[in-house]
């Protein structure tokens, strides 16, 4: 290598190349940058670091909104938002997604910690991509009219909530949304959901945790603000096989993760 004619210019260093000079100074890129220079005429590229939190946001938002869509407890909301106030309806199922929420993190993560290190990820991989073809496998199986059928099952439950009495106070009605919406939640599809992109160990909590209560407040406030425009044009079939795809697609990007 020549060194150039000529001075520096406050004492950054220049070292000269056949086809150019590369500078390094006080302002130099951190090592978690990782910048590859090539020679003229073969360009540069570079790779930039993945932030688990947002990671997990965006895909924790994804599956949550798609699971909800459409499901027994969107259906609660709405046919209760029909009869009470929609804030005191908001507030208890949002209430008790929140509780299902914290919960099934719990368990995913209780799980990450019990197992081996070496394990978890080939676990979150294996549950992502046989929770993804289980949806698929549904969704194939499915009738045209299964969102009917989830509504008729939302409205039974809450008529026989309310035959026992009259519910008129807004306590009373945050507390029916509440119990309403946790019992149906709990062994649901979006329970799992959270609970295996908790295994996942590229996701962090807070970003689940923030992810995962922004789709519900989403769903929720679509399903009590105009939940029956809503209602009558989604297709259970394929919101089951947008989720499934989903899924694979986490699944096989964290076995490429396991395998590099």
């Amino acid at each position: 290598m020549a060194v150039a004619a000529g001075s520096c210019w406050r004492s950054k260093v220049r070292e000269a190349t056949a086809g150019g000079c590369l500078w390094k100074g006080p302002r130099a890129l951190q090592s978690h940058h990782v910048v590859t220079g090539f020679a003229a005429g073969q360009g540069m590229t570079t790779s930039l670091p993945t932030d688990p939190g947002v990671a997990a946001f965006g895909a924790s938002l994804t599956a949550i909104t798609l699971a909800e869509l459409g499901d027994k407890t969107f259906f609660m909301a709405l046919i209760l938002a029909a009869r009470h106030r929609g804030r005191d309806v908001f507030l208890g199922a949002f209430a008790a997604l929140t509780a299902v929420t914290l919960m099934s993190l719990g368990l995913g993560y209780g799980l990450r910690e019990l197992l081996p290190t070496r394990v978890v990820p080939w676990l979150a991989a294996g549950l992502f991509l046989l929770f993804g073809l289980k949806l698929l496998l549904d969704a194939q199986g499915m009738a045209a009219d299964e969102a009917e059928e989830e509504e008729k099952e939302a409205e039974q439950a809450i008529e026989a909530v309310e035959r026992r009495g009259s519910i008129s106070t807004s306590q009373a009605v945050i507390w029916e949304a509440f119990a309403l919406v946790f019992i149906a939640e709990l062994g649901d599809r979006t329970q799992f959901t959270t609970i295996f992109l908790a295994t996942a160990p590229a996701f962090s909590f807070a970003g689940l945790l923030a992810g995962t209560l922004a789709g519900h407040a989403l769903v929720t406030w679509l399903a009590v603000g105009a939940g029956r425009w809503i209602g009558g044009r989604l297709s259970e079939q394929l919101l089951y096989r947008l989720s499934g795809g989903l899924f694979i697609a986490f699944g096989l990007i964290a076995l490429r993760q396991v395998l590099s």
